[in-house]
């Protein structure tokens, strides 16, 4: 079994808060979300960053560098308590030279459906969907 994650979080008064492991980088998470992301807009910005490290990463395996990548990621939410979210849209922009749409959607494909630790620990019956802007197309 691998070691558990262990996070500390520290208010830091109002609705802030100071989120990591100990020993490295923290983020600031508020509650309002006026000096950092809210808690849901942190979880859709860990789902969007962990599909894209294992997007640039497949890219790059295959010999296909990414010049530049960005994701917009829209979260759906309800509008009763608690207020979770009903779907989830990324928009995933990758420009580099030498990628094919076929090898793009596969590395977006891979890593949001097979490698991605933050969309697994979501619910199995939120829709996670996905679009690709290859190369400005």
């Amino acid at each position: 079994m691998s070691t558990p994650v262990r996070i500390s979080v520290d208010w830091k008064g109002d609705h802030n808060f100071d989120a990591g492991r100990e020993g490295r980088p923290s983020i600031r998470i508020d509650g309002d979300g006026a000096t950092g992301p809210s808690p849901p807009d942190a979880l859709i910005c860990a789902l969007a960053a962990c599909v894209s490290v294992d997007v640039v990463d497949i890219l790059a395996k295959r010999r296909t560098p990414v010049d530049s990548y960005r994701v917009e990621a829209v979260g759906e939410r309800v509008e009763t308590i608690p207020r979770r979210f009903s779907h989830i849209s990324l928009k995933v922009f990758i420009n580099g030279k030498g990628i094919e749409r076929a090898q793009a959607d596969r590395a977006i494909d891979l890593a949001l459906n097979k490698y991605c630790s933050v969309k697994d620990s979501l619910d199995p019956n939120l829709p996670v969907e996905w679009t690709l802007v290859l190369n400005g197309e």
